[in-house]
C-alpha cells in the first residue's frame, strides 16, 4: 500500500506562482511513475503532467510552459510548480502514483488551488 499526502494549495491572484508537493509513504519502493492530475468546477478529472522514475515528463497541452513536473525519488515526493497561473487553472489537484509491479494506483486525497483575476 501507498499513502499520498499533498499540500502547497491555496488561493493566488491570476499570473502567481504555486507550488504543490505529494510525499509518498508506505510501499515507496513499488512506486513508478508519479504526477497531478486536476479537476474543475463541474469538470472531469484530466491530466496536469506526469514524471517517470527516470525523470521524463508528459504535460497536457493546457499547462506546458506555465507547469513543472519535478521528483525527488530518495523521498519518493513529487512536486508541481504552477507559474502564470490562469483563472481556469482553479481545481482539485491530486497526487497520483502508479504500481511499477502491477496496474494498480494510488491518490491523494486533494488540494484546492484558486486564482481569482
Amino acid at each position: 500500500q501507498v499513502q499520498l499526502v499533498e499540500s502547497g494549495g491555496g488561493l493566488v491572484q491570476a499570473g502567481g506562482s504555486l507550488r504543490l508537493s505529494c510525499a509518498a509513504s508506505g510501499s515507496r519502493a513499488s512506486i513508478g511513475t508519479m504526477g497531478w492530475y486536476r479537476q474543475g468546477p463541474g469538470k472531469q478529472r484530466e491530466l496536469v503532467g506526469t514524471i517517470t522514475f527516470g525523470g521524463n515528463t508528459n504535460y497536457a497541452d493546457s499547462v506546458k510552459g506555465r507547469f513543472t513536473v519535478s521528483r525527488d525519488n530518495a523521498e519518493s515526493t513529487v512536486y508541481l510548480q504552477m507559474d502564470s497561473l490562469k483563472p481556469e487553472d482553479t481545481a482539485i489537484y491530486y497526487c497520483n502514483a502508479r504500481s511499477i509491479w502491477s496496474s494498480r494506483e494510488y491518490w491523494g486525497q486533494g488540494t484546492q488551488v484558486t486564482v481569482s483575476t
